[in-house]
């Protein structure tokens, strides 16, 4: 027999009920064996089988990865029990508590990665964490992100969110002064609220010390320019991060129209500190050619003084086609020098975890060599 330690378990099956006491035997083995990274994979559905808490006894794991689970409860488990050396933990379609949630963070003294993907059940997560560099929640439904105290946050991705019909999705920022990538923020006035210390970020909140978070240098937004609340959104939330460098903006598809915003509502919301001073890099995704979109984007052009470069990704449902929206963009009058590309094809980003989490990359986002004419 291997006498251990194991570097790295991978276990994937599918477990039932019946089988499920098998599962408790191997767990304690690997505990014995001082198992550093830990892979649990369970193939069966519904999320109903409760993972064996024995893994909760493994103080020497460092990677821990968890998918289609039932997350054991923590309650009346020993004071002493901690993973005093674990610093990425990944929990897909996995059913977990919040208190859970915030044992595991609690336990963790050295954790810096965190990522919820397919959570399909209204969890509240609380950052509260000395260590944490890196949050990443993917294709899932949380009623709150608050992040509380977070000294050493660095990026926080929420990805593909979703909300239930009548729900709605808060995000807190509070303590997080290294925070440097946030996306993507919804300004969906219906679904999504943004919280900033104590204040609602709404339209036309005026700008204070209290509302702004001056560490963010990627910022990545979700608008849908064809409802007009939604839209005037934009000139508040940019106010609270005045040191933004690369601005992501992602045109989300309205159910239904609510009235368009020209140029003239642009240039009367009065100058966007970050938009006239600070971005070097624009990328728009999804741009579908409405007059909103080349409204705002022609104002943004005209205004920011540092910009350098812009990249326009069309939508594959977009209402203009490329060669007009080339002809639109090549007439308008630039701060600068900058470069515009559009983009009339691009490939779905990969490894979108595993690239959050790498530290030393410069965004959240690199584009690859896409078909563009730049002009």
């Amino acid at each position: 027999a291997h006498p251990g330690p194991f570097r790295c378990v991978h276990l994937t099956g599918s477990c039932t009920e019946e089988s499920r006491h098998l599962l408790g035997p191997w767990l304690q083995l690997l505990a014995a064996k001082a198992v550093q990274e830990l892979v649990l994979v369970n193939r069966r559905r519904p999320l109903d089988v409760v993972l064996p808490a024995t893994f909760l006894r493994t103080a020497t794991l460092t990677r821990l990865h968890l998918c289609f689970w039932k997350f054991p409860s923590t309650a009346g488990l020993p004071p002493g029990v901690s993973f005093p050396n674990l610093r990425e933990l990944g929990l897909y379609s996995v059913v977990v508590e919040g208190r859970d949630l915030d044992f595991m963070l609690d336990r963790s003294p050295v954790l810096e990665t965190l990522c919820l993907e397919g959570n399909l059940f209204t969890l509240r997560l609380r950052l509260v964490s000395q260590s944490l560099r890196c949050v990443q929640i993917i294709g899932s439904f949380l009623e709150e992100i608050f992040v509380v105290n977070a000294p050493l946050l660095e990026r926080l991705i929420n990805l593909e969110g979703w909300t239930h019909e009548a729900g709605c999705t808060k995000v807190k920022i509070g303590h997080a002064p290294k925070l440097q990538l946030l996306a993507y923020l919804q300004l969906d006035t219906r679904n999504h609220v943004l919280e900033i210390g104590n204040t609602i970020i709404k339209a036309g909140t005026k700008v204070s010390p209290r509302t702004m978070v001056t560490s963010v240098t990627v910022l990545a937004l979700e608008v849908r320019f064809g409802v007009r609340n939604d839209a005037k959104m934009i000139p508040s939330v940019l106010g609270c991060f005045p040191n933004v460098e690369t601005l992501y903006i992602k045109s989300g598809q309205p159910d239904q129209s609510t009235g368009k915003l020209n140029q003239k509502f642009w240039h009367d919301s009065g100058a966007i500190e970050c938009i006239r001073s600070r971005i070097k890099r624009l990328i728009f995704h999804d741009f579908q050619g409405g007059r909103s979109e080349l409204a705002f984007l022609k104002y943004f052009v005209e205004s920011a003084l540092m910009l350098k470069q812009v990249v326009i990704l069309l939508s594959t449902g977009s209402t203009l086609p490329a060669e007009e929206v080339h002809s639109k963009m090549a007439n308008v009058k630039r701060a600068g020098e900058i470069s515009i590309a559009l983009v009339t094809g691009y490939s779905e980003l990969q490894g979108r975890y595993k690239r959050g989490s790498e530290f030393s990359l410069g965004e959240l986002f690199s584009l690859m060599k896409f078909p563009c004419a730049n002009y």
